[in-house]
């Protein structure tokens, strides 16, 4: 069964750091065959207090999901990720649409 990240986000508070997250997310995304999936965040947020932002990553597997996050190189981009805005990150197992 597939993996997913879904992240529950504010509003970018540090651009910069976002960018960096971006440059260093790219690789990693490749090696572990990662897909933004896209979803209009205004029109699925019924019932926010401080999410601004959805996004929905999709992997293979659980497994490659877990992989990922576990990734030093990930570490890495994550701290990058966690300046730029605040969130909350949930990997879940499932076939979603």
């Amino acid at each position: 069964m597939k993996g997913y990240w879904i992240i529950l986000g504010s509003d970018v508070t540090d651009p910069e750091a976002q960018r960096a997250y971006g440059k260093l997310w790219a690789p990693i995304a490749e090696k572990f065959g990662a897909k933004l999936k896209s979803l209009d965040s205004g029109a699925a947020l019924k019932e926010a207090q401080t999410t601004r932002r959805v996004v929905v990553v999709e992997f293979a597997s659980y497994e490659r999901a877990l992989a990922c996050y576990a990734d030093p190189a990930y570490e890495e981009a994550k701290q990058h990720a966690l300046k730029a805005s605040k969130r909350e990150l949930l990997i879940v197992e499932g076939d979603f649409a």
